[in-house]
C-alpha cells in the first residue's frame, strides 16, 4: 500500500535526501515528486533517508513528497519475458516508446509483461495434491522453443494443499489459476505473475558440482579455455579488442536454453545490433529465431547512471527464475566496469569514503555477490538448472591491474583476456592464449573423455605446450631472426602459426566457420597434431621444412575451417590420408 514517508530536503544528482522520515524501510521502492520518479531507499539514519532515483532528478525541489510502496525494488516474472527488451529496472522499452516516443517522459511506466494477452495454460497437478514452494503447477508455451513453467511462489512456507486449479484453457496472466491452503490454514490465490526482489538471490535446495561445459562453438574457448555450465568468467580487454563481439558470438551459438543479455552502460548501437541481428539468426539447435530464447536488458550509456547499477541485478534475477524451471541460462553482462563506475558515482554523491581509484570500499563485496549468483543448482522443485555469467570488463587503457579487473579475478574461475594486438591484426576471437586461463578444465575432463575420447584432452595439451614453447622462441627470434633457429625449432613456429590461423582464428561472418561443433573441433585439432608429429619425424630424417611447407595437403590444413562444414566430417579422414601419404613420399624421396 502506497503511503507518504517524507519530503525532499536536498537533491544531489541521482541521490535525493529526505527528512522527517516516517515508516520507511531499507531498499524500499519509492516514488518522488509530482512526476513520480522511481527510486530506492539506500540509507536510513534516524529521521533522514537517502534515495537513489532511477531517472533524471532535474526539477525536484525541497518539499516534494516521497511515497513508499512497502516493498523492495522487484521484477515481474510471468510468461512474456522472452523476446522482450527492458531498461535497467524492467520497464519495457517498446511499450514506453509507443506511449511517449523515442525520448521517455519522466515517471512513465508500464507493466513488464502484457496483462491483456491470453496464454494457453495446461495444469500439471490435480486438486488435493500437496505442494511446496517452487513446485510446478502447469505449463505455458511461451515461445515455440521455451515452455514456461508456472511455479508455486517461493514466498509460500512449508507444505500447502491445492484446493482448486484451472483446467486447460486460455487465460490472462492476472487470472487466478489455482488456490492453495498453507499449513496455517491461510488460503493463497495464485496467478501466473510473481514478484521477486532483485537484490535477493532466489533460494535453491543445494549447489551441484560443475561437470558439464557450456559449448559455445568458438574453438579457442571450447578447446583451450572451457567454461562450465553454472560457472563465471571475466572477459577483459581494452577498447576495440572485441569484448562485445565475443559476447555476441557466445550468445548466438552457445548451448544455453535461455540468454539474458545485459547492456550495462555500453553504447546504444551495440544493443541495436543485437535487436537487428538476433531475430534473423537461426538457433542451430532448434532451427528457430534466437530471439525466441533471448531477453535483453538495455541500460546504455545515455540512460540514467543509477539504473545501470540495478540492471545487473534485474538480469540475474530473471535468469534465476528460468533456472528454477530447470533451464540452463547464460548471462552476458556488458560491461561490469560501467556498473562499477555507476557505483562509484553514486557513492561519491552520498559522500562515502572512497577506496582505490575512487571506487567504494564495498566494490569487492558487490562483485562477489553478483558472480556468486552463478551456479549449477538443485532447485526446490527437484529440477536441475544453471546460471552461467560471462562478464565483460573494460579496464581503462587495457590495464588489467585496475581494481575492477583484479577484484573480478578473485571471484571467477575463468579468464578470457583479450589482446589488443590480435584484434588490430583482425584475429578474432582475440582471446590471448598466453594471458587467459580456465580452472574448470580439470573438472570437465571426465566429460570430455566420455563424449570426445581421451585423445581430445591429449591433443589439447600438446597444442598448449607448443604455444608456450613458441612464446619463448619468439624472444629469440626478435634478437637473431627465425633463420638462425634449427629447422626443428622453426617447425614449432610453423605449426603454431598454422594452429593460430587455422584453428584459433574464427570468422563470425563465414557461414561455415562461425560455429564449430565439438566433433569438428576435435577433427581439426587431431589433424594439426598429426601434422606436428609426422612433420617433426620427417625433419629428423633429413627432410627440409621448405619441402613440407609446399605440400598441397599442408596448404589444405589452413583452409579446412572454411572448406569443411560441420556435417562433412568424413572429409577430414580423406585429408588425414592425403597428409600421411604426402609426408611419407617426402621421407622416401629423401632416403
Amino acid at each position: 500500500m502506497e503511503r507518504l514517508i517524507g519530503r525532499v530536503s536536498r537533491v544531489t544528482g541521482p541521490v535525493v535526501y529526505i527528512s522527517d522520515v516516517s515508516d520507511a524501510m531499507m531498499m524500499e521502492l519509492v516514488h518522488v515528486g509530482r512526476d513520480r520518479i522511481i527510486g530506492e531507499v539506500v540509507k536510513l539514519d534516524g529521521s533522514t533517508a537517502v534515495i537513489q532515483v532511477y531517472e533524471s532528478s532535474v526539477g525536484l525541489s525541497p518539499g516534494d513528497e516521497v511515497f513508499g510502496e512497502g516493498m523492495p525494488l522487484s521484477v515481474e516474472l510471468a510468461p512474456g519475458l522472452i523476446g522482450s527488451i527492458y531498461d535497467g529496472i524492467q520497464r519495457p522499452l517498446q511499450a514506453l516508446e509507443a506511449a511517449s516516443g523515442a525520448f521517455m517522459d519522466r515517471g512513465i511506466s508500464a507493466p513488464a509483461v502484457s496483462y491483456e494477452k491470453e496464454w494457453s495454460f495446461t495444469p500439471s497437478i490435480e486438486e488435493g495434491v500437496e505442494v511446496i514452494a517452487g513446485m510446478i503447477l502447469g505449463e505455458v508455451p511461451e515461445t515455440s522453443s521455451v515452455i514456461h513453467h508456472i511455479m508455486v511462489p517461493l514466498q509460500i512456507r512449508g507444505k500447502a494443499t491445492v484446493l482448486s486449479i484451472k483446467p486447460a484453457g486460455q487465460y490472462k496472466i492476472s487470472t487466478v489459476i489455482a488456490i492453495i491452503q498453507d499449513e496455517q490454514g491461510q488460503q493463497h490465490e495464485l496467478t501466473m505473475v510473481q514478484r521477486w526482489s532483485i537484490r535477493q538471490p532466489r533460494p535453491v535446495e543445494r549447489r551441484l558440482p560443475l561437470e558439464v561445459p557450456l559449448i559455445t562453438g568458438q574453438r579457442v574457448i571450447d578447446t583451450l579455455f572451457p567454461l562450465a555450465k553454472g560457472g563465471a568468467v571475466a572477459l577483459p580487454g581494452p577498447f576495440g579488442a572485441g569484448k562485445t563481439m565475443t559476447q555476441h558470438a557466445v550468445a548466438k551459438w552457445c548451448d544455453a536454453d535461455i540468454i539474458v543479455y545485459i547492456g550495462c552502460g555500453e553504447r546504444g548501437n551495440e544493443m541495436t545490433d543485437v535487436l537487428n541481428e538476433f531475430p534473423h539468426l537461426i538457433d542451430p539447435r532448434t532451427g528457430k529465431s534466437l530471439m525466441e530464447r533471448t531477453i535483453l536488458i538495455a541500460n546504455t550509456s545515455n540512460m540514467p547512471v543509477s539504473a545501470r547499477e540495478a540492471s545487473v541485478y534485474t538480469g540475474v534475477t530473471i535468469a534465476e527464475y528460468y533456472r528454477d524451471m530447470g533451464y540452463h541460462v547464460a548471462i552476458m553482462a556488458d560491461s561490469t566496469s560501467r556498473w562499477a563506475e555507476a557505483m562509484r558515482e553514486l557513492s561519491g554523491r552520498m559522500e562515502e569514503m572512497p577506496a582505490e581509484e575512487g571506487f567504494p570500499a564495498y566494490l569487492p563485496t558487490r562483485i562477489a555477490a553478483f558472480y556468486e549468483r552463478a551456479g549449477m543448482m538443485q532447485n526446490l522443485n527437484h529440477t536441475q538448472g544453471s546460471v552461467t555469467i560471462i562478464g565483460a570488463v573494460s579496464p581503462p587503457g587495457g590495464d588489467f591491474s585496475e581494481p575492477v579487473t583484479q577484484h573480478t579475478k578473485r571471484f571467477v574461475r575463468a579468464f578470457w583476456a583479450l589482446d589488443r594486438s590480435l584484434a588490430y591484426a583482425r584475429h578474432f576471437p582475440s582471446v590471448s592464449w598466453i594471458d587467459s586461463y580456465s580452472e574448470y578444465s580439470p573438472d570437465l575432463e571426465p566429460w570430455w573423455h566420455e563424449k570426445m575420447g581421451e585423445d581430445f584432452t591429449k591433443n589439447r595439451n600438446i597444442m598448449v605446450d607448443l604455444l608456450l614453447r613458441e612464446e619463448k622462441l619468439q624472444q629469440v627470434v626478435k634478437l637473431v631472426g627465425p633463420d638462425a633457429l634449427p629447422e626443428s625449432q622453426q617447425f614449432i613456429l610453423e605449426v603454431c602459426t598454422m594452429f593460430k590461423n587455422a584453428f584459433l582464428q574464427q570468422s563470425a561472418f563465414d557461414t561455415v566457420d562461425q560455429y564449430s561443433t565439438l566433433e569438428k573441433q576435435a577433427k581439426m585439432m587431431y589433424l594439426l597434431v598429426l601434422y606436428w608429429n609426422n612433420g617433426r619425424q620427417a625433419i629428423r630424417k633429413g627432410v627440409h621444412l621448405s619441402s613440407i611447407r609446399q605440400l598441397e595437403a599442408v596448404r589444405a590444413l589452413v583452409r579446412m575451417k572454411l572448406t569443411i562444414a560441420n556435417d562433412q566430417l568424413a572429409l577430414f579422414d580423406t585429408m588425414e590420408q592425403e597428409l600421411i601419404q604426402a609426408i611419407t613420399k617426402l621421407e622416401a624421396r629423401n632416403e
